[in-house]
């Protein structure tokens, strides 16, 4: 048996190809995004890792999204080990899901108002103190998240021929938390385990804070690394990150957090197609990649000895 990888994006592949080869676990990649799929075929038998990413449509694999859902479907309708499966995509591909299911399991997130449509993002702008914070319910990267300082100025963003839409129809407007540091919390999470978490410089980074390599903002060869370890973090918060986790079937996802300046802890985004900052991998306790290895190759005996 192999490992299936559910993706669009092969530029992110290496990091995980090369975890996968040092734990011994074959594996291929099945890139979604248009094809075919024979609904009377029985899918090969193995473990399959779904990590579609929000941001497909921004690489112009538009039709991915949809794709993975009729792929996990098939899978899920034969019996097949999914890791972060049909539930799970619908978590990463709508931050209104993403926000709905944090504040029913009792996890502090921003006020937001989800706006179908154009006709009313205004009117909801005028709801809200500004600045605010506008971003796309589909999104990813970061992209297409903006801070205005007034409805005027949102208007005039609108306005701009350049203005792009959300792929979905759907924008967030969220209250302005003022951080108390330039910075961001990411928490790995793999296999029910917290395997660490690291920081994000906003002051240099802004919204785009993909940790990846493929997606790194050019800061020059002499530009320290937007990205570090946050050693020996404990907070309540983690336990209720795994317990989310859990109960929605997540095996494999980093949870962003930012610390405000009246003190809270607000959660704003679950990432189910994390990726891996190369550098805080070097000096973390444990890696990412590898721990995603380990779990296919349990999973993978499991299924070999049912």
């Amino acid at each position: 048996m192999k490992a299936y990888v559910i993706h669009e994006n092969p530029d992110w592949y290496p990091p995980f190809a090369a975890a996968f080869e040092a734990e011994g676990v074959d594996h291929e990649q099945w890139l979604l995004g248009e094809g075919r799929l024979d609904l009377d075929a029985e899918p090969p038998q193995g473990v399959f890792w779904s990590r579609m990413s929000a941001s497909a449509h921004t690489r112009g694999h538009v039709l991915a999204k949809d794709h993975t859902r009729s792929v996990l479907n098939w899978l899920e309708a034969h019996g097949r080990r999914v890791v972060n499966g049909r539930r799970v995509l619908e978590l990463e591909m709508s931050k209104v899901d993403q926000l709905t299911a944090l504040r029913a399991a009792g996890i502090a997130v921003p006020r937001t108002l989800a706006v179908v449509g154009g006709g009313e993002l205004l009117a909801a702008a005028a709801e809200l103190p500004s600045p605010f914070i506008v971003k796309h319910n589909q999104g990813g990267k970061g992209l297409g998240v903006a801070l205005f300082d007034s409805v005027d100025a949102f208007a005039d963003h609108l306005a701009d021929p350049d203005h792009q839409s959300p792929v979905d129809g759907i924008t967030l407007l969220q209250e302005y938390l003022p951080a108390a540091e330039p910075r961001i919390t990411r928490v790995e999470i793999v296999d029910g385990e917290v395997v660490y978490a690291l920081t994000a410089d906003t002051a240099r980074g802004g919204f785009e804070l993909c940790p990846a390599d493929a997606c790194a903002i050019d800061g020059g060869p002499d530009a320290p690394s937007l990205f570090a370890l946050r050693e020996d973090f404990d907070h309540p918060v983690l336990g209720q990150y795994l317990d989310f986790a859990r109960r929605h079937g997540i095996e494999v996802a980093g949870f962003e957090f930012i610390e405000t300046t009246d003190g809270r802890l607000v959660t704003y985004d679950v990432n189910t197609n994390t990726n891996y900052n190369p550098e805080v991998e070097s000096v973390a306790p444990r890696s990412g990649p590898q721990q995603i290895a380990r779990l296919l190759k349990r999973l993978i005996a499991e299924e070999e000895t049912r």
